[in-house]
């Protein structure tokens, strides 16, 4: 099918061969659709990356300043003192 966008080519290593058959069992309407189940596979591991990040981000956000406070002025002067220069 002609396409101005980008193709790729992907070599079955066992790790893609086992991939795909998890997938087929996640997805069995596309059992037997390689192709089909590789861009499944693909936009479900964008949306799981983009989630990974999300929490991340709303982890430093929630526990921003949460130790502030704990320390005194200069304490990691002091701490840093000790340091072989």
């Amino acid at each position: 099918m002609p396409t101005t966008r980008h193709r790729y080519t992907i070599t079955e290593t066992d790790q893609i061969a086992a991939a795909l058959a998890d997938a087929a069992v996640r997805w069995p309407q596309l059992r037997g659709r390689p192709g089909e189940l590789l861009q499944r596979l693909i936009a479900e591991g964008h949306h799981r990356l983009k989630d990974a990040a999300e929490s991340r981000r709303a982890a430093v956000e929630a526990t921003a300043g949460a130790a502030t406070g704990a320390y005194d002025k200069g304490y990691l002067d002091q701490l840093r003192a000790d340091w072989p220069a």
